[in-house]
């Protein structure tokens, strides 16, 4: 399998985290509803929508994982105000995948989606971000179940609940659309540096109405 190194950022002093974050002991585990059960012979990963083609993409379990990986060091920053410095992860670029299903210019937007219906909403340049992967390791190992295994999205820019578990499909979307988490007000942005927490917070332009 190809791979390439790419380092973004070092372990953060804590002087320099985001506002309101804190360094945990250890890596805990918080996500929505049980952890799914890996088939592999049944698993695949989906790319659909306004594809550039008008086609749909989809990966199974052996095809993905002869994709061009990363190595990428990176901090991780978690709603629930705890972070985990210099973070080391390998997996597929998202900028590699949009290269390989690529999307439609008038896309401006994914909406990455699990098993059990869990998603959340990307603007299109977070997905193709330096240090966004689709990844299958941290930590010099395969990830673990509760942490995402096989795949789990990493946007390390973002706050952590837009770093899906266990990704299955992405969907590229032509306008905004909100995901699991992002219709039960927390912040349609996500910005960790400037505390982008909850809907309440959200300025003009940051994200499409709530659904009442």
């Amino acid at each position: 399998m190809p791979s390439t190194v790419r380092r973004r950022g070092t372990s953060v002093p804590e002087k320099r985290l985001p506002p309101g974050q804190y360094v945990p002991r250890g890596w805990p585990v918080l996500h929505y509803g049980p952890v799914p059960r890996f088939r592999p012979g049944k698993w695949d990963l989906r790319v659909y929508g306004a594809t550039a083609t008008g086609e749909r993409y989809r990966w199974t379990w052996e095809e993905f994982q002869r994709l061009p990986v990363e190595t990428v060091e990176s901090d991780f920053h978690c709603v629930t105000k705890f972070t985990l410095p210099g973070m080391v992860w390998e997996g597929v670029p998202g900028a590699t995948l949009t290269e390989l299903a690529p999307p439609d210019a008038s896309v401006t937007h994914v909406m990455v989606w699990a098993d059990f219906g869990y998603s959340a909403n990307l603007r299109v340049g977070d997905f193709v971000a330096d240090g966004t992967l689709l990844a299958t390791g941290a930590v010099g190992e395969p990830l673990t179940p509760e942490h995402g295994f096989p795949v789990r999205l990493v946007v390390p820019h973002l706050y952590g609940w837009k770093s899906v578990k266990w990704v299955r499909a992405i969907e590229y979307l032509t306008a905004d659309k909100r995901g699991f988490w992002e219709e039960r007000g927390y912040h349609n942005v996500a910005d960790p540096w400037s505390e982008k927490r909850y809907s309440y917070q959200e300025e003009a332009g940051e994200g499409p109405p709530l659904t009442p």
